[in-house]
Formats: structure tokens, C-alpha cells, sequence
């Protein structure tokens, strides 16, 4: 005869539905976690709006200004997208060398006895972005002369600290565990840096390569100085000939493309990430 564990729940004091053999509740079914957005729809257009409306609203007031003589040759026959243009290369080109210098650079002072250099290499780095960046660009002007050569050479310069040091500090941040593990399944020293150290270090570089874009944005409005272009003409043209509309115009678009370039370096940080580092929902 059989006896009341046979039972369901709703009969008596049985075993419970989903119970175990040993009369232990069950576990619940473990649901896969849906991984979070990457990039999400606020921050995809709320800055892009903001700048359009910034551009629209000052374009809307050179529309309604009373623009003298001086001001319209200043802003006539393609001055405007030609310094913006400029600019944009002068961004783009020191960024890159940038990259192709600090990181080898970094990967380097991290591997063996080169590690020793660290403390100089460091410091001469750090001189780059202490020393200000007109003295700087002021003593290249006299070494090379006018020309774009030495407002590059200023601009590298000043932006090699943030991604050298976060190359290095990313790469030293990395668990020995996992190294050791990573060596003990049999893999090569280039293997260990490339499939394991690296990715893991990506995002203390990235933040790194976004600190310097913005830098050289910025530093880049100093190369007019040293006969390099870029928005800096129309600042200082603003400045120096007392035309406020000119003077507007070149801050406003420099003001404009750092904070793009700002907004484009956090997306390219987060859809860069190595997706196993995401912090779960």
C-alpha cells in the first residue's frame, strides 16, 4: 500500500511539485541574461542634436547680421571649410602618429629588461605636456621653421602622455593569473600579448586615445602660430582685426568638432570593448 509521499502537493503533506529525489526543492531553470545595449538611442543622438541646433542657431544669426567688409572677406571664398578642413587633418595626422608611437611604445616598456626605461621615458613624456604648448610650438618654429612639420611635431608632442601612460598601466593591470594560465595552455609570448593582455587593456587605452583626440583638437587651434592653419586663423584674425562675427565662427566650430570628435572616441569605446568585459544587467 502505497503511502503519502506519493502524493501531490495539493493532496497532503507529499513531495512538492518539482522536488528532487531526496525531497529538496529544485532549483529554477537558470535564464540566459540578454546582454545589455552597447550603444543606447540617448546616446547616439543627443549630442549630434545639440551641435545641430548650436550650427543652426549661429548660422541663423550671421544670417540676420550686419556684416562689414572686413568680416565678409574674412568669411568668403571657402576660408571657413578650408580652415575647418585643415584643422581636421591636423587632428587626424598627429592622432595617428600618435597611436603608431605611444602604443609600440607602451607594449614595449612592459616586456623584460626594457621595462627599466620606464621612469625616463615617462618623464620625457611628461615634459611634452608640461612644457606649454606655445612655448613648445614656438621652439619648433625656430628649430624647423614655419610650416605644417613643426605644429605636428607640437601637437604629437603634447598628446603622447595620456596614451603611453594608459598603454603602460593597462598592460602592468593585467591578473598574473591569467597570464600563467594563458602560458601553461601552451601559448607563444605574441600570443599571450595579443589574444590575451591586449584585449584586456583595451579599455584604460581607448580612454587614453580619447583624452588625446580631444588634446589635439584643441592644440591644434595654436598651429596658425607656426604657419600650421586650421580654425585658429579665424580666431585669431577675430582677435586681432576686432571682427566679432569671425571671432565666433572659429570658436564655435572649434568648440563643435571637439566635442564630436569627443562623442565619436566614446563610441568607438564602447563598441570597441571586448564584449566578455561588459558588465552584465
Amino acid at each position: 500500500m502505497r503511502t503519502s509521499e506519493g502524493r501531490r502537493s495539493g493532496d497532503g503533506p507529499g513531495v512538492r511539485e518539482g522536488a528532487g529525489p531526496d525531497g529538496e526543492e529544485a532549483p529554477e531553470p537558470v535564464r540566459p541574461a540578454v546582454a545589455p545595449a552597447r550603444v543606447s538611442r540617448q546616446k547616439l543622438t543627443l549630442l549630434p542634436l545639440l551641435l545641430i541646433a548650436v550650427l543652426l542657431a549661429t548660422w541663423l544669426w550671421f544670417e540676420q547680421a550686419d556684416l562689414d567688409a572686413l568680416t565678409r572677406n574674412a568669411l568668403s571664398d571657402g576660408r571657413v571649410s578650408k580652415a575647418l578642413w585643415q584643422h581636421i587633418e591636423l587632428t587626424v595626422i598627429s592622432t595617428f602618429f600618435v597611436l603608431i608611437i605611444a602604443i609600440p611604445l607602451g607594449i614595449l616598456l612592459t616586456r623584460g629588461r626594457a621595462g627599466r626605461a620606464t621612469p625616463v621615458v615617462m618623464t620625457l613624456a611628461n615634459i611634452g605636456q608640461a612644457t606649454p604648448a606655445i612655448g613648445l610650438l614656438a621652439l619648433l618654429v625656430i628649430w624647423l621653421g614655419i610650416g605644417r612639420r613643426a605644429a605636428l611635431i607640437g601637437i604629437i608632442a603634447y598628446a603622447v602622455l595620456p596614451v603611453l601612460s594608459n598603454t603602460v598601466t593597462g598592460l602592468r593591470a593585467n591578473d598574473p593569473a591569467l597570464l600563467e594560465a594563458a602560458r601553461g595552455i601552451g601559448m607563444s609570448p605574441v600570443g599571450v600579448l595579443t589574444r590575451v593582455e591586449l584585449p584586456l587593456a583595451v579599455p584604460l587605452i581607448l580612454a587614453g586615445v580619447r583624452t588625446a583626440l580631444v588634446l589635439n583638437v584643441g592644440t591644434a587651434t595654436l598651429a596658425t602660430f607656426g604657419g600650421g592653419g586650421g580654425l585658429g586663423v579665424l580666431i585669431t584674425t577675430g582677435i586681432t582685426s576686432q571682427r566679432m562675427p569671425v571671432l565666433v565662427v572659429g570658436s564655435v566650430l572649434t568648440v563643435a568638432l571637439a566635442l564630436l570628435v569627443d562623442w565619436l572616441a566614446s563610441l568607438a569605446e564602447l563598441l570597441l570593448r571586448p564584449r566578455g568585459l561588459e558588465a552584465g544587467p
